[in-house]
């Protein structure tokens, strides 16, 4: 069991490398999506207690009515990362390969962009390695794995089919605990609030408050007096990079000592310049279904076409495969009648997801890849010039031709070797200055 934890998870690159961060080439690998909310059925993932599934899309279009037993309706009673139902889990890195880890399924009490209590599910994962004392907590946000409830990453798990696990791997073999989000209305119901900032970084946030007050997990080391690290890649760069700028005034109790982010899509807009009309061109739709799910006055029905409105049904149900396979080469034209980027209440919308406006209040780490297809280089490098600006420590690292997955997969260590580095107290001033 000990040698097994150690190990490196050598099918990283193997398998990201022809799969989604959310990004292009992933159709191939998620061509058949329901497996991605489907346990693996070797013996160790039966032997796990599964969460109940639903139908693709179930839930969606309506409020939180039916929450299980032990549940706690959110208000003036529970605070932000309080837990309002856990059962056991398990984690696997591919499937058919368990780990020597502990896993707990939760649902946990969040903020929603305007401010309002909402419930968000995510998974809880401990080495199980003899260790009691307090370890280190990575808070990890992924890249985008879709909107439907399969696609949830706590879905995945047990099973192995969660794209990012591998990554989630290499920092439990550290020896670090990480919980891992499925953010706000994924998996939960309602729409999934995709590439909306604030709600991205709060369910990022929260999960650290919730993993560190769960009575299971203590017992192998999670603790609210452990240093805690905010990690993510490309919408989790983004979400990741959010609650960077958020922890100091939203959770300062937390022990936050630095944030690694990659591939962030910090100004939306030029995000989408690059996309429209190409492969990805898919990412706009689910961008705008986010928006709409966090501010329903967009009215985003009242500007899409037939074309649009069966496209819009497969982005809020299917993963993220299905949904570049439906979207592209779509433009804004093929999909509405008229553009709701030309509105000023959706202008408004977008130019509110900007990052960068904030300092972090503790050390990043940023990377990108020059050759990067799906977020522009220019506003990686823009997020940093942003905060070197406001004083913050940034560390920037270049991957030299390297696409968007390629970044991914070659910038997880470094970012966990950083990381590594803030838990042990070691200082850093970063590279603004060159």
């Amino acid at each position: 069991m000990m040698s097994a934890l150690r190990r490196r998870p050598v099918a990283a690159g193997a398998i990201l490398a022809v799969a989604v961060l959310g990004l292009p080439g992933s159709a191939a690998a998620q061509g058949a999506d329901a497996s991605v909310g489907t346990p693996d059925a070797s013996p160790s993932a039966r032997s796990a207690p599964q969460v109940a599934e639903k139908a693709p899309g179930a839930g969606k279009h309506r409020k939180d009515k039916h929450r299980g037993p032990g549940r706690k309706k959110p208000g003036k009673k529970t605070a932000p990362g309080e837990i309002l139902s856990s059962e056991p889990s398990s984690f696997q890195y591919t499937p058919g390969q368990p780990t020597p880890t502990k896993a707990w399924k939760i649902t946990y009490r969040s903020t929603s962009a305007d401010g309002r209590p909402n419930v968000v599910s995510g998974t809880v994962i401990a080495p199980d390695d003899g260790k009691t004392t307090p370890r280190p907590l990575i808070t990890y946000a992924v890249g985008t794995v879709g909107l439907g409830d399969k696609c949830a990453p706590s879905a995945g798990f047990p099973g192995g089919t969660t794209t990012e696990a591998p990554l989630v791997n290499a920092a439990l073999v550290r020896g670090y605990a990480v919980v891992v989000t499925d953010y706000e209305g994924l998996g939960t119901p309602g729409d999934h609030t995709y590439m909306v900032a604030k709600a991205q970084g709060t369910a990022v946030l929260d999960a650290a408050r919730a993993a560190q007050r769960h009575p299971e997990a203590a017992k192998y080391g999670v603790s609210a007096e452990a240093p805690v690290g905010i990690m993510g890649y490309s919408q989790g760069g983004g979400a990741s990079a959010k609650a960077a700028e958020m922890a100091a005034t939203y959770a300062p109790e937390l022990k936050v000592k630095g944030t690694a982010s990659g591939g962030v899509p910090a100004d939306l807009a030029k995000v989408a310049d690059s996309l429209e009309g190409g492969d990805s061109a898919g990412y706009l739709l689910m961008s705008a279904v986010g928006q709409n799910a966090a501010d329903p006055s967009l009215n985003l029905d009242k500007y899409l076409n037939d074309e649009g409105r069966k496209l819009a049904d497969v982005v809020r149900s299917e993963c993220i495969g299905t949904v570049l396979e439906a979207g592209r080469g779509k433009t804004i034209e093929d999909v509405t009648t008229s553009n709701p980027l030309e509105e000023p209440d959706w202008q408004r919308a977008i130019a509110g997801q900007l990052i960068g406006s904030e300092q972090p209040s503790a050390p990043t780490f940023l990377y990108h890849g020059d050759a990067d297809e799906t977020i522009p280089y220019a506003v990686g490098q823009k997020l940093r010039a942003d905060w070197c600006a406001k004083g913050n420590a940034v560390e920037w690292t270049t991957f030299a031709g390297q696409s968007h997955v390629g970044t991914a997969i070659q910038g997880n260590g470094p970012a966990l070797e950083w990381l590594g580095q803030r838990f042990a107290g070691q200082p850093t001033s970063g590279n603004c200055g060159t």
